[in-house]
């Protein structure tokens, strides 16, 4: 019996994904700290000393570290840029006329393979440099971008009335900040209980129970694949990728177009911050005066996770007295106001409290993402989704190793420029949201020509 939901996939992922990147982060920190000198690690301890003293010999060999563990980040991203770019838009836009399925297979083997490596990894002590060859070939096989673009465009072929695709994208939100929020508040405790390898094989077997589950039980939401595929040859199914994703374009008014290309700009430069910034806070916790132990920062990624929460009441409760636009504004202002905050967090108690600003993080990127998909056909969401992947996976790849690079440059002198950048950098797209603003005014009847052909598509199928 094939099962058509694809949330049980999402989730198992998400936990995955959500316990890898700490779990990775320090294990990284804690290798390059052994191999740097020679100061010596507590043995009941799975993260590094701290030293809050700036006259003591060990800070400034931890400001070292710092620069060490970020440059090495930013050498696995870029290990991944490439194929991950490449993987994911040819396994979406191939999606359209091939199936949902084969891009949350590809996608799933290449995280099992390697959360698989990272235990043997840190079994056998392997050198390090070796996760930026086991980084580049999973990103052949996709990423989490790939997966969650081929879960949305899975949703979208179920749900063709425009409230109940609604509703299934609200409750992936909403999945997403429980999952994320209680694997981040039990992360810390994996570490410290059961060590980094045991902790990698519990991301395994999820992963593991995840590709069972799309392999054998969930039901491909296209019923009828195209029949094409057989005489199309890989050449001209190649071209006819980018053939899809230009006609995105061409077939919207000169209006039309600008709207569309604004509204992703919009989203992109968002996105671009916030994901580019994540990382840099488990290293900004690690590092003094803060001083986190693998539990505090558990509960600090379980505190960021309550975004996605927050943002889901947040956009139900706004909904009914403000337009979609305004609701980003918002989420765009809180979260500048709580990077230039985090700039100054020097105790924990400030470091829990400033993430009050970004309780309404996520809605930017769900609001936009809704309006986005308002001004596309519903023939051509799954191209749709597979250019937000594409921009996503680009942008994100490219925003952890920017932000990285300049962390690492300017850890040394002052810890938190990288959150004040940050803050000024969301400038960017709350300009952007103003021009959206003022072209959406002119397009907005062509947007509802757009609603009532979808509609009368749907009612002919």
């Amino acid at each position: 019996m094939k099962i058509p939901f694809v949330e049980p996939a999402i989730c198992f992922s998400v936990f995955a994904m959500t316990l890898t990147a700490p779990l990775t982060t320090q294990y990284v920190y804690r290798r390059i700290w052994e191999e740097t000198g020679n100061y010596s690690i507590a043995p009941d301890s799975n993260v590094s000393e701290c030293a809050k003293n700036k006259s003591s010999p060990i800070f400034t060999f931890q400001e070292e570290v710092q620069k060490k563990v970020s440059l090495f980040n930013l050498q696995m991203d870029i290990s991944g840029l490439i194929p991950g770019l490449v993987s994911t838009f040819m396994l979406l836009s191939h999606s359209d006329h091939g199936g949902r399925k084969f891009p949350l297979i590809l996608s799933s083997v290449g995280a099992l393979a390697n959360s698989a490596w990272l235990c043997l990894l840190s079994y056998f002590a392997f050198p390090i440099q070796l996760l930026i060859a086991s980084t580049f070939l999973c990103a052949l096989c996709g990423n989490y971008t790939t997966l969650l673009g081929a879960s949305f465009a899975y949703i979208v072929d179920q749900c063709k009335e425009k409230k109940q695709r609604t509703l299934r994208i609200a409750i992936i939100d909403f999945l997403l900040g429980i999952v994320t929020g209680l694997t981040g508040l039990s992360s810390g405790y994996f570490i410290r209980e059961l060590g980094f390898v045991w902790s990698f094989l519990i991301a395994t077997m999820a992963l593991t129970v995840n590709l069972i589950y799309i392999l054998f039980f969930l039901e491909d939401s296209m019923k009828e694949p195209s029949s094409q595929n057989v005489s199309i040859s890989w050449t001209e199914g190649f071209k006819n990728l980018f053939y899809r994703t230009y006609m995105l374009f061409k077939n919207n008014s000169g209006e039309q177009r600008s709207l569309l290309c604004l509204l992703l700009f919009t989203m992109i430069t968002y996105f671009f911050v916030t994901v580019g910034i994540s990382p840099i806070f488990i290293l900004y916790e690690l590092d003094s005066p803060l001083c986190w132990d693998e539990v505090l920062i558990g509960y600090g990624s379980a505190l960021g996770s309550v975004s996605f929460f927050s943002s889901f009441l947040g956009i139900w409760l706004f909904s009914y007295c403000m337009e979609d636009i305004h609701m980003a504004f918002i989420g765009i202002f809180t979260t500048m106001v709580g990077m230039a905050m985090i700039a100054f967090a020097r105790t924990t108690l400030m470091m829990f409290l400033v993430r009050l600003p970004f309780l309404f993080t996520v809605v930017p990127l769900s609001v936009l993402r809704s309006m986005i998909s308002k001004v596309v056909r519903s023939t051509e969401q799954g191209t749709m989704f597979a250019c937000l992947a594409f921009l996503e996976t680009l942008g994100g790849i490219t925003a952890v190793s920017t932000f990285n690079g300049i962390y690492s440059v300017t850890v040394a002198w002052y810890k938190g420029f990288v959150f004040l950048l940050s803050a000024v950098l969301l400038l960017i797209p709350a300009i952007s949201l103003c021009a959206v603003k003022c072209i959406s005014r002119n397009a907005g009847s062509y947007v509802l020509l757009i609603q009532e052909e979808s509609s009368e598509d749907t009612s002919d199928r």
